[in-house]
């Protein structure tokens, strides 16, 4: 009889670990993003969105501002893209202000994502799963 127990015991062990094991690789394959498939800047924590702008769009690179026909603000224009700057957390609001000045300007749609935590990750998993063309950049702000 013991020795049914203990091998009872010790199935119930195997299907426990490997049901958690299973849920832990689905909850981080959902929530992973490649860093190396983006663009990252690292920068100083805790600023304002004015000052990643000001930091990543550098008169070399892009207009910074740059004021449209409908008197909407690009955050920066450049030779290529139509580019909103918006912490990640606003990430749908960013994709609605890019899709926009990108058709106003003829240029392709691309976001900055100032991440302030690790866990905003999810937020760039969002906007990547629309798949409609928006370039994504990421500021690694923590």
């Amino acid at each position: 009889m013991a020795k049914k127990k203990k091998t009872s015991n010790k199935t119930i062990h195997f299907a426990i670990t490997f049901l958690l094991m299973v849920t832990g690789v689905y909850y981080f394959g959902l929530n992973y993003v490649p860093q190396k498939w983006y663009e990252t800047q690292q920068m100083m924590p805790n600023q304002v969105e004015a000052y990643y702008q000001n930091q990543w769009c550098t008169a070399d690179f892009g207009r910074k501002e740059a004021i449209l026909w409908d008197m909407t603000r690009v955050d920066c224009l450049t030779k290529d893209y139509a580019i909103e700057f918006d912490f990640a957390k606003k990430w749908a609001e960013s994709i609605g202000q890019a899709l926009y000045y990108s058709k106003l300007t003829g240029k392709a749609p691309a976001v900055v994502l100032i991440l302030t935590a690790p866990t905003d990750y999810k937020y760039v998993k969002r906007v990547e799963r629309l798949d409609n063309g928006i370039k994504i950049f990421l500021v690694k702000a923590y």
